[in-house]
C-alpha cells in the first residue's frame, strides 16, 4: 500500500474516533447523532454545487447505502447509552471488517495476500479483544453494536463498489451524507421539535465539529477505496480504535486495563503489517 494512502487512511481513522467521542461526550447522544448528520448534510449541500457530480452508475448504490447510513446513525445512538465507548466502539469497527473481507473475495472478486489477510486477522483481533475485555455493560448496548457491525459492512461494500462507479469520491461522499442525513433531519424536526431545537442551539459547536469530522473522515476512506482492495481500507480505518482507547482514558477517564493495552498492541501490529503487505 502506498504511504501517502497509508496516512490518509490513518488521519480518516482519528476523525471518526473524535466525532464518536463527541457522541458518547453529550448529554443526549441520540439528540447529538443527529445533529451531527444534519451539520454534514447542510455543509455538504453548499458544497455540492461546486462538483462535478457522481456518474449515474453510482446512483443505486447511494440510495442504498443512504439506508444504511441511516440505520447506522440511529443504532450510534442506541449503542453508546448502553454500553461504554471502549466496549461499544470496538464492537461495531471490529466484527465489520472481518465481514467485509470475506464478502469483498465473493462479491468483488478482491483476493488478498497471506500478509494482508494476516493483518487484517491482527486488526480484527485485537479490536473484538479489546470489546469482549470490557465489564459492567447492558446488554442491549452490546446487541446494538454488533447489529451495528453487520450495517457497517454493508454500506462499506455497498460503497466500495459505488464509489469507483462514481468517478467522483468526493461529491460521492457530499451525496451520501446529505441524503442520509436528511430524513434525520425531518423525523427529529417532526417527532422531536420541542426539544430538538433549543439542543441543538445550546450544542450546534458540537454538531459543526462532528459534522465536519463524519464528513472528512468517510470521505478520506471512500477515496482510499479507489487506491487499494475495499477490504484493506475496511481493516486499516479500524485502527481508529487506537485513537478511541487513547480519548477513552485521558477524555472520558475510562480506566485502561492490561488486557486493553495487549489488545492495542495487537491492532498497532496489524496496521505495520497492512503497511508491508
Amino acid at each position: 500500500m502506498p504511504l501517502s494512502v497509508f496516512g490518509v487512511v490513518l488521519f480518516a481513522a482519528l476523525l471518526h474516533a473524535s466525532w464518536n467521542a463527541i457522541v458518547k461526550l453529550a448529554p443526549d447522544k441520540l439528540l447529538t447523532t443527529i445533529l451531527v448528520a444534519a451539520s454534514a448534510a447542510a455543509i455538504s449541500a453548499l458544497a455540492l454545487p461546486f462538483l462535478a457530480q457522481p456518474a449515474r452508475e453510482s446512483w443505486p448504490f447511494l440510495a442504498a447505502s443512504t439506508v444504511l447510513q441511516v440505520g447506522y446513525y440511529l443504532l450510534v445512538a442506541r449503542a453508546y447509552r448502553g454500553a461504554d465507548m471502549s466496549q461499544a466502539y470496538p464492537l461495531m469497527r471490529g466484527t465489520a471488517p472481518l465481514i467485509v473481507a470475506l464478502v469483498s473475495r465473493l462479491w468483488l472478486g478482491e483476493h488478498l495476500s497471506a500478509p494482508a489477510w494476516a493483518g487484517v486477522a491482527l486488526i480484527c483481533g485485537g479490536v473484538l479483544s479489546l470489546a469482549l475485555a470490557g465489564r459492567g455493560t447492558s446488554g442491549k448496548g452490546v446487541r446494538a453494536a454488533l447489529l451495528n457491525a453487520f450495517v457497517i459492512a454493508g454500506y462499506t461494500l455497498i460503497d466500495g463498489v459505488g464509489v469507483r462507479a462514481s468517478g467522483a469520491p468526493a461529491a460521492y461522499t457530499l451525496w451520501l451524507n446529505l441524503l442520509s442525513g436528511a430524513p434525520l433531519v425531518v423525523w427529529v424536526l417532526a417527532a422531536r421539535w420541542r426539544s430538538f431545537l433549543p439542543y441543538a442551539r445550546a450544542n450546534l459547536h458540537l454538531g459543526v465539529v462532528g459534522g465536519l469530522g463524519t464528513l472528512v473522515s468517510y470521505g478520506l476512506a471512500l477515496w482510499a477505496m479507489t487506491h487499494a482492495p475495499v477490504a484493506v481500507i475496511a481493516a486499516l480505518r479500524e485502527t481508529s480504535i487506537l485513537f478511541a482507547t487513547v480519548i477513552a482514558v485521558f477524555v472520558l477517564r475510562e480506566k485502561p486495563t492490561p488486557a486493553r493495552i495487549a489488545s492495542a498492541l495487537l491492532i498497532a501490529a496489524g496496521a505495520v503489517v497492512l503497511r508491508l503487505a
